[in-house]
C-alpha cells in the first residue's frame, strides 16, 4: 500500500506498551490475502531453514503493524529481503510473519539467537522491520505480544564472536546502536535518536538499494552494505525534500564500535569526510566490504583468499587515511604495493578457473 499519507506517529498507543496481537480482524485479513499473493515465498521461522550455501543466516523479525498500511508495507520489504537471500544463497529465517496467533515472538527470536553458532567466519544477520517506541529510558522494537528492549537484544549478542550485521529500521531506533556496538559489528539505525518517532521509509529503501546495480558506487558489480546505506539515506532525503516536508529521519551508521554512527550525508562516495567528534574512528571500512549478493568475480574467492583481499583493502583504507602524514614518494610507494597485491590476487584466482 506504500506510505502513510500523512505524518503521524507510527502506533498511536502509549510509549512501550507492548503488542498482544495484530489488531483488527481486516489487518488480519489484509496480511492474509498478501501472505497468499507472495506465492509461499515467506516461511514461519519455526520451519528453522538450513544454512546457506554461503555460510551467511538472517533472520528477519517483522513487527506488530498497527495498522493494515504499515502491515502490507512490512509485508514489501521482507519480501525484498527474502529474494535478497536466494540470490545470495543465505540461511533465512523469520519471524513475526505466520498468521496471527498468540505467539511469543520476543521468546522466539530469543531461541533463534541462541541457537546461532557464536565463532563462524561467515556473517550473522538480524534485520528488524517494523515500529518502535522509547520512552526517555529504553528503547523498543514493537513485536507481537513483550516488545524487544535493546538491553535484552545486547545480552543476547554478548557471546557472539562471529560478524554481526544488525539492521533496526524501525522508528525510535538510534538507543539500539548505542547499546549494540562492538568490534566485527555492523549496526544500522532508521534514526539518529529515541525521539525520532515516526514512520520511517529508510528501510524498505535500504531493501530495494541491495540489488539496485544504481546503488554500486564503486562499480564492482556489488552492491556492499555502505553503499545500500548511503544510497537509501540519500533517497530518503530525497523524499523528504520532495514532497516539502521536514525529514523526521535521519539514519546512522557504526561499525568501528565507538557507538557514535555516522549518517550517510557525511560520506563523500565511499569515505566519510565527517565525523561524531575529532578522535572518533571512521565508520565504513567493515561495511564496504560485506555485500548480500556478491559479484561473479567475489564469489570465485575461496575464504582464505577474501581474508587477504579484505587485509589488503583494509590497508589501503588506512594508508588514505594517512595521506596527509607521509611523504608523497612513501604513500606511493606503498600505495603501489598494496594495489599491485590486490591485482594478483585476482589475477591468480582468475588463472584457476
Amino acid at each position: 500500500m506504500g506510505f502513510a499519507p500523512v505524518e503521524r506517529n507510527a502506533v498511536r498507543i502509549a510509549a512501550g506498551t507492548s503488542f498482544e496481537g495484530w489488531g483488527s480482524s481486516c489487518l488480519a485479513l489484509v496480511l492474509s490475502l498478501a501472505f497468499s499473493l507472495s506465492q509461499g515465498l515467506l516461511q514461519a521461522a519455526s520451519e528453522s531453514p538450513a544454512e546457506g550455501a554461503s555460510g551467511s543466516k538472517l533472520i528477519l523479525v517483522v513487527g506488530a503493524p498497527g495498522e493494515p498500511e504499515y502491515g502490507t508495507n512490512f509485508l514489501t520489504q521482507a519480501v525484498l529481503w527474502q529474494k535478497a537471500c536466494e540470490k545470495a544463497r543465505f540461511g533465512l529465517s523469520q519471524i513475526g510473519l505466520e498468521a496471527p496467533t498468540t505467539t511469543n515472538d520476543l521468546e522466539v527470536l530469543r531461541l533463534a539467537l541462541a541457537s546461532e553458532p557464536r565463532d563462524e567466519t561467515q556473517p550473522l544477520w538480524l534485520v528488524l522491520i517494523g515500529h518502535g517506541s522509547y520512552d526517555g529510558k529504553e528503547a523498543r522494537f514493537n513485536l507481537r505480544g513483550p516488545d524487544l528492549t535493546a538491553t535484552s537484544l545486547a545480552n543476547w549478542l554478548q557471546p557472539f564472536r562471529r560478524p554481526l550485521i544488525i539492521l533496526n529500521l524501525a522508528s525510535c531506533s538510534a538507543p539500539f546502536l548505542n547499546k549494540l556496538s562492538a568490534t566485527n559489528r555492523v549496526v544500522i539505525t532508521a534514526t539518529r535518536s529515541g525521539t525520532e518517532q515516526y514512520y520511517t521509509r529508510f528501510g524498505e529503501l535500504f531493501a530495494k538499494a541491495l540489488t539496485d546495480s544504481g546503488a554500486d558506487l564503486d562499480k564492482d558489480n556489488q552492491v556492499s552494505v555502505l553503499e545500500a546505506f548511503i544510497i537509501a539515506s540519500r533517497r530518503t532525503s530525497e523524499f523528504y525534500k520532495t514532497e516539502n516536508r521536514i525529514a523526521t529521519e535521519h539514519a546512522l551508521l557504526d561499525d568501528n564500535g565507538d557507538g557514535l554512527g555516522t549518517q550517510g550525508d557525511w560520506f563523500r562516495g565511499l569515505r566519510a569526510t565527517k565525523k561524531p567528534n575529532d578522535k572518533a574512528a571512521v565508520d565504513g571500512l567493515m561495511a564496504i566490504q560485506i555485500c548480500v549478493v556478491p559479484s561473479p568475480e567475489d564469489d570465485n574467492l575461496s575464504t582464505d583468499q577474501k581474508l587477504v583481499r579484505d587485509n589488503l583493502e583494509r590497508s589501503v583504507f588506512q594508508l588514505r587515511e594517512k595521506k596527509t602524514e607521509m611523504a608523497e614518494k612513501e604513500y606511493s610507494t606503498e600505495l603501489e604495493r598494496l594495489l599491485l597485491d590486490l591485482a594478483r590476487l585476482y589475477e591468480s584466482n582468475a588463472g584457476a578457473k
